[in-house]
């Protein structure tokens, strides 16, 4: 279907200025863990909301569902969840568990807010580009998250994505509706800095994968031309 060109935005670039602050906020982005306490706004937090609902989505399902967490008891709660899993965790990982209980892994009574993300319920009604990848549900969502991660940067806070829970109890505590899905616990708020580098980078857990072994040519494990003429 062709578009009306009255109704489209023209195609033209950011200024360099715009431009160079979409970059940084995405490469000074981070999974913070340390929060500063405090307050986020209530304006400030409808913005980082719209943000993340102005993501895309497969089928323009729109599939995520953020529970803001206002009860000090229902974050205890859910704090005493994600130790639980980070001791299973950890022991999952053998020769690694001493060093992975050594890293901080969620700020979630420090932060100054804490989301649950959820996909909703009724998803196997959206087929619209799921109809073989059925978790494209989840992309989208992530794709939110993302959003309000870029957006969080910007307004200078940290955000965090906790992942290490049980899903069907952290349902259960949230009283989820069959069918929908814990996906995250995002903490939120002041920090004192951002870290200069990944957490996990700064701890010696893993590095960054160059970009160039990354991407291939037409076929898995075909170098990139668009790296040819870097050095090895």
């Amino acid at each position: 279907m062709q578009r009306d060109p009255a109704t489209l935005v023209p195609a033209e670039p950011f200024s360099a200025t715009d431009a160079a602050a979409v970059y940084r906020a995405i490469f000074e982005r981070r999974d913070m863990r340390h929060f500063a306490g405090g307050q986020v706004a209530p304006k400030v937090l409808r913005r980082l909301l719209q943000a993340a609902h102005h993501a895309p989505s497969v089928g323009f399902m729109q599939p995520w569902r953020f529970i803001r967490i206002t009860q000090p008891a229902l974050r205890q709660q859910l704090h005493a969840l994600v130790e639980q899993e980070r001791v299973q965790t950890a022991r999952a990982l053998g020769e690694r568990e001493d060093a992975f209980m050594k890293l901080k892994v969620e700020g979630l009574l420090e932060a100054a807010e804490v989301f649950a993300v959820a996909l909703a319920d009724g998803r196997e009604r959206h087929v619209f580009g799921r109809r073989t990848l059925p978790q494209m549900d989840l992309a989208s969502a992530a794709c939110a998250i993302q959003n309000l991660w870029l957006a969080a940067r910007a307004e200078g806070l940290g955000m965090g994505w906790v992942s290490l829970f049980e899903p069907q109890a952290v349902a259960q505590l949230l009283g989820l509706p069959p069918g929908a899905e814990p996906i995250a616990l995002l903490c939120l708020g002041p920090v004192q800095g951002y870290y200069s580098e990944p957490m996990l980078s700064q701890d010696h857990w893993a590095q960054r994968e160059a970009l160039a072994g990354l991407v291939f040519d037409d076929r898995w494990g075909q170098g990139a031309s668009l790296f040819a003429d870097e050095a090895p």
